[in-house]
């Protein structure tokens, strides 16, 4: 098998013979100089055969590259990086799901690799929805965004999993790759091995874990006592939520989820849509136990803006009393707020939705028990949303600063 390397159009002999004769001119430059003292022509042969062997090491990586990273030449810098200094960072467990989470992600993933998702499995809504009732699988939406979001491959890769089909066909609505992951389900017949094959071929940083392997349905109590069930259905009502729970309640855990938050450095709570994309994972049982069991620091990421028909009026304080109110006393260490101001025009537009910039009542936070870090996170493009670079590395210099201790 070895002499394969040696068979014709290899591109691979060239290279070891001139490796080989590199070596002999360095040995014999050495003899010259150290033995002989023939100084001139010794360091001459020294100094050839150095760059004749340095050059044929160089064609040679480059000879194997082209063949496992066609066209990919010029990220080896990359890949080394990811594969040496990435893998080294520090272990973050990012809980939620939604647009919010996927931004967490994609800043936090120039930092490290060590990436654990715990996503939501409540959607209802959309694409995920109609997949969730026609084909029996669990939502594939927030785990599709989760998966582009730590995506390391070809843009145009990530682009066909977010590639969503318009008017005109029946499948209307539906992204490729929410298509992709239920396809894969019903293949292998397992929800988990379709996530470990789309994240192959995404080629993720991190992993990406649905909180639960159980179909469940988030239900809301209304301060009027009334209830609406169905993730998607909740925000519709326009009124004032007192609680949210899922049925069934007692739906296990992923095993995955519960050893990554035991071996975290830091757990991140959001930022995302507060009662139906934050709070539905720590109301699966032996979560909010596992968090606090867990020496990391536990952080909640505060939206930039409330969500009409979730958080309406919503301050900092009020996001962060209703996490603890549906889960446990002290699951929070850090409360991140944004403080810089938002933008008239945009904030125009919000008002408009009955949308507005959450306050960020800090010293309330802190009376509370809660240490809060204000800070200018915001990008505003479109949308006001988390500034992914700002935000990962104030949580970095965080997680630094509570490992120094």
């Amino acid at each position: 098998m070895k002499l394969k390397w040696f068979y014709p159009g290899m591109k691979i002999k060239r290279w070891v013979v001139l490796i080989a004769i590199g070596m002999i001119l360095v040995a014999m430059g050495a003899v010259e100089v150290l033995v002989k003292r023939g100084l001139i022509l010794g360091w001459i042969s020294l100094f050839v055969g150095i760059i004749m062997t340095i050059l044929g090491i160089k064609r040679m990586v480059r000879s194997l590259i082209t063949v496992f990273l066609p066209n990919r030449e010029q990220d080896l810098v990359d890949i080394v990086y990811q594969k040496r200094y990435l893998e080294r960072g520090a272990k973050i467990v990012v809980i939620g799901g939604g647009t919010g989470l996927s931004v967490l992600l994609h800043g936090l993933k120039q930092y490290t690799s060590n990436l654990t998702a715990i996503v939501t499995v409540a959607d209802d809504g959309g694409s995920s929805g109609r997949l969730r009732d026609q084909f029996d699988v669990l939502p594939p939406g927030d785990i599709r965004n989760c998966l582009v979001a730590l995506a390391d491959t070809e843009p145009l890769m990530s682009d066909l999993f977010q590639f969503r089909f318009g008017e005109g066909s029946e499948l209307k609505g539906h992204s490729f790759g929410n298509l992709f992951i239920t396809a894969l389900t019903k293949i292998t017949g397992d929800f988990e091995k379709a996530i470990k094959a789309s994240s192959q071929v995404l080629a993720i940083r991190g992993r990406v874990i649905p909180a639960t392997y159980n179909k469940v349905t988030l239900v809301a109590k209304y301060k009027d006592n009334s209830e609406t069930a169905g993730e998607a259905s909740i925000p519709k009502r326009k009124s004032p939520i007192s609680r949210v729970y899922l049925r069934p309640d007692d739906c296990p855990p992923s095993a995955e989820s519960l050893n990554a938050i035991m071996e975290a450095d830091a757990i991140l709570l959001g930022p995302g849509s507060l009662y139906t994309s934050v709070i539905p994972n720590l109301l699966i049982k032996e979560i909010p136990e596992a968090i606090l069991r867990s020496k990391a620091i536990k952080v909640y990421i505060c939206n930039v803006m409330t969500q009409a028909g979730e958080t309406d009026g919503y301050t900092a304080f009020d996001h962060v009393n209703a996490i603890i109110t549906h889960s446990k006393p002290k699951l929070i260490d850090y409360c991140i707020v944004n403080t810089a101001k938002i933008p008239e025009e945009y904030l125009a537009k919000y008002n408009q939705e009955n949308a507005t910039a959450v306050i960020a009542d800090i010293q309330r936070l802190k009376e509370a028990g809660t240490e809060a870090i204000g800070a200018d996170l915001i990008s505003a493009a479109n949308y006001v949303r988390h500034n992914p670079d700002k935000l990962a590395k104030l949580i970095l210099n965080l997680i630094h600063a509570s490992m120094a201790l």
